[in-house]
């Protein structure tokens, strides 16, 4: 697996990453522990460096069977997660007070069993706690040796300066992919200026880019995308025009329209590294292969072509989760 820098951090990690929250969050039940925690070695046995969790993801489970899945190589690979929310609760509102981030942190610490947290983002602003002192916490974090780097998420432009200005931000996540591109107005060219390395979430559109999902596709109500516009029957039928075009361009590469996707993402920045998810051995193989797929610029022109002939349709989240982003 090749390696990438986030950034003027020096962290280096893999250049795809391994989204953790799917293993048993967010998207109905999962695979089960002991099968999450072989699919999680078995993606570092494939060169995965980079592993992404939440103590929201579960709430705290997601977090235990990373730790468990990780302990035998802990020295070898970068682990993220995330403080924020009141009580570990996504559906509970913000909670990014100083008190409450060093409570997470020592939690987390036990969960993942291990001594340092590699990447410590805060998972969504707190409108509600200067960004000044939650950026001041992480550094007081750092320089006791609990926290290596100061990471957030779906932060907008305003929050990132006045968190850079603190204590420099080793990443940004939030969601990036062929069909959300709205970080290249504003917050890619920020992470640019400051040399802040940049992780897409969902950079394979929830699922719906691998092809694998069609307006006849169902839900089950604990799965997030129930409640995604985006996800709703005429927005998938609306929207399958973008997946009928990665799957052309996919043939003529002898990839996969995941791989093109992945490797889309790949050639916007060196200092971008996308974390897929999935609970399938044969899904990560296939995420993983898109590092060797190189897109030409002229091919890449093509693409951006073809995109501004479609539209996407429906919004990436419902009102009332579309609120957190961007502040």
């Amino acid at each position: 697996m090749k390696k990438r820098t986030l950034g003027n951090s020096q962290l280096e990690v893999s250049a795809l990453g391994f989204g953790c929250m799917g293993l048993n969050f967010g998207y109905g039940p999962g695979p089960g522990k002991q099968a999450a925690v072989k699919l999680i070695r078995d993606a570092f046995e494939h060169g995965v460096t980079f592993f992404d969790t939440a103590e929201a993801y579960g709430p705290f489970t997601n977090e235990e069977l990373l730790g468990e899945a990780l302990a035998p190589f802990r020295d070898q690979v970068v682990i993220a997660t995330k403080f924020g929310f009141a009580d570990g609760n996504a559906s509970a509102g913000m909670d990014s007070r100083p008190a409450r981030i060093r409570e997470v942190a020592e939690a987390s610490l036990q969960r993942l069993r291990t001594d340092r947290i590699d990447l410590f983002y805060q998972h969504r602003v707190d409108p509600n706690v200067p960004m000044e002192d939650v950026a001041g916490t992480v550094r007081e974090l750092i320089a006791e040796g609990k926290v290596r780097h100061f990471g957030l998420s779906e932060a907008g432009v305003t929050s990132i300066r006045r968190a850079h200005a603190v204590q420099p931000v080793a990443a940004l996540q939030s969601e990036y992919s062929l069909w959300w591109r709205e970080p290249e107005r504003d917050v890619l060219p920020t992470c640019a200026e400051l040399g802040i390395g940049f992780v897409p979430f969902s950079p394979l559109g929830k699922g719906f880019l691998t092809g694998a999902i069609d307006a006849d596709t169902s839900f089950a109500k604990d799965d997030f995308r129930s409640i995604v516009p985006r996800f709703s029957p005429q927005a998938r039928q609306a929207n399958q025009t973008l997946v009928d075009l990665l799957g052309r361009i996919a043939a003529g590469k002898g990839a996969t329209p995941a791989q093109i996707a992945l490797a889309w993402l790949l050639a916007q920045q060196p200092w971008i590294v996308p974390i897929p998810g999935t609970t399938k051995l044969t899904r990560l193989q296939e995420n993983l292969g898109a590092a060797e797929v190189a897109l030409s610029r002229d091919e890449l022109d093509q693409i951006e072509a073809s995109l501004a002939q479609i539209q996407v349709q429906g919004e990436r989240y419902p009102a009332h989760l579309a609120a957190r982003a961007g502040r």
